[in-house]
């Protein structure tokens, strides 16, 4: 990454996303790239019984970590320190389309994560069928 910009082209990030909004993942060390569907799960973080200590700390987590972001006119957006930092990203980065999100990884993360030693076929299709797909 040079000068802790992105750069995606306009057109495909656009048809991606309305908003695009940059957010830290809870379990693994990447960025999610988020649309439309943002709006639904901010709704449901709100209704939350932030009485209950866990809710409070699962709502700070989410949006602690969630900015907006403006796209320029050459297709550039600005990753925030704090979120480059808790991503590892430094000079290359791998950019997943995962259903309704982007997600941005530091190279190696990713290499690592989908490496056949980590991610096996058969275990995926095997815990396919016990969630019911």
């Amino acid at each position: 990454m040079q000068k802790e910009e992105l750069l995606c082209q306009q057109n495909y990030v656009k048809t991606l996303v309305i908003n695009l909004l940059l957010q830290k993942d809870l379990m693994d060390v990447y960025l999610h790239i988020h649309g439309i569907e943002w709006a639904n799960f901010e709704e449901k973080l709100k209704a939350l019984p932030l009485a209950q200590k866990n809710a409070r700390n699962f709502v700070r987590f989410f949006l602690s970590g969630a900015v907006e972001c403006e796209i320029d006119k050459q297709g550039r957006f600005l990753i925030p320190a704090n979120l480059r930092e808790h991503a590892s990203l430094d000079k290359e980065v791998v950019i997943i389309g995962v259903g309704t999100r982007l997600e941005i990884w530091n190279r190696e993360t990713w290499k690592n994560y989908s490496s056949d030693e980590n991610i096996s076929a058969d275990e995926i299709a095997e815990n396919m069928t016990m969630l019911g797909i």
